[in-house]
């Protein structure tokens, strides 16, 4: 076993347990787990977290900062406006690959009321953010709030679902991404 020290530890941790999380669920993050997959110890898990809570607790909190900091980066590039596609890609991605979605149903059935509120706090920013690029629309907060739930909403289900639903429908890949730009240009074109 190999023995790591401080912060290199806890995001090595981190690193594993989303990797647990995105591969085989919330039921998967587990001290025994997240300890195989780095080559360490239980004990040394309880050192950095605590306990698996501080783990699990941990865990969250690093995802819904890299939630934000996607959403950040993805529209932060100094265009004026919305553009919709890319908007879509940006939350799309941070719910599929980023494991968003499994991260978001994880606190709402854990009833994560604390964490749920820092995921929260990320919705509204986006909302705001998306609102403040339209100054001279009198609706702006209105459709900003539309869009961010129109993201929310389809990528959330896109991530979760996605890959069992797809089939069924024998639905080509990157549908569900392609009725949200639908919904989206339809919220955008009201007067």
């Amino acid at each position: 076993m190999r023995r790591r020290r401080g912060a290199v530890a806890r995001e090595e941790a981190l690193e594993a347990a989303r990797d647990l999380l995105l591969s085989g669920g919330p039921a998967a993050v587990t001290l025994k787990a997240v300890g195989e997959r780095m080559g360490v110890g239980h004990a040394n898990l309880i050192h950095h977290f605590g306990s698996a809570a501080g783990l699990q607790g941990a865990l969250m909190d690093a995802m819904v900062r890299d939630l934000a900091e996607r959403i950040e980066a993805g529209l932060s590039d100094g265009r004026e406006g919305v553009d919709p596609e890319r908007l879509m890609t940006v939350v799309f991605d941070a719910f599929g690959k980023g494991g968003a979605s499994q991260m978001a149903a994880w606190l709402a059935l854990a009833r994560e009321q604390g964490r749920a509120e820092s995921f929260a706090q990320v919705v509204r920013d986006l909302a705001d953010r998306l609102a403040a690029m339209a100054p001279d629309d009198p609706r702006a907060a209105e459709r900003a709030r539309s869009l961010v739930m129109t993201a929310a909403y389809m990528a959330f289900a896109e991530g979760l679902i996605g890959d069992m639903l797809t089939p069924m429908l024998d639905a080509p890949e990157g549908l569900g991404r392609a009725l949200a730009l639908k919904l989206t240009a339809t919220v955008l074109a009201e007067p």
